[in-house]
């Protein structure tokens, strides 16, 4: 447990340390102009993506999951986040393809690998450094398999966003209490 923890810690230093505020910057603007927002991943990435929705809605925006039966079509004026370790996962990248030159959506990617199909395509690449599933790393995968590294990353790095977002939009915990939901 102790090896998994110092290797979660190495891995927020890590992402501290390269963390590119240009580029975050260009994502706060392309979300604070964004009609909507269309959240995408698959597997665990998927889980860390419906949690950034989640998130998003909280602070007021219009966010929809991909997938999702009650998601409408995405439009030119919308931004499409598609999360992906490898920036190679099948249905994100077909997903992202058709948003960006179907229909001329902004494309968002967030991936440990830049100069992957997502990563080409996107008009704006968070590189969050992490093993990714295809990866392989002997010591570090017996402690935290797959996309492990990755996911736990992501998830802190849109938190941080968030709270960048909530610093931006001058929103309090309790506006986004006023969001949550009730239904539970």
């Amino acid at each position: 447990m102790y090896k998994f923890l110092e290797a979660l810690e190495n891995q927020i230093r890590m992402m501290k340390e390269n963390m590119d505020i240009t580029k975050i910057q260009q994502v706060i603007d392309a979300l604070q102009n964004a009609k909507s927002v269309f959240v995408l991943g698959a597997g665990r990435s998927g889980f860390v993506a419906k949690s950034f929705a989640m998130r998003l809605m909280h602070c007021g925006f219009n966010v929809y999951v991909v997938g999702e039966t009650v998601t409408p079509r995405i439009e030119r004026d919308d931004v499409l986040i598609a999360i992906s370790g490898s920036g190679e996962t099948t249905s994100v990248v077909n997903i992202s393809k058709k948003a960006k030159e179907l229909i001329g959506s902004r494309l968002i990617a967030v991936t440990s690998n830049p100069g992957s199909s997502i990563g080409k395509m996107a008009d704006v690449v968070l590189v969050v450094r992490g093993k990714v599933k295809t990866e392989r790393d002997e010591e570090l995968s017996k402690i935290a398999p797959l996309g492990t590294m990755f996911e736990l990353a992501v998830m802190i790095f849109l938190d941080a966003l968030i709270a960048e977002l909530m610093s931006v939009r001058n929103l309090t915990e309790k506006d986004l209490e006023d969001r949550h939901a009730v239904l539970e």
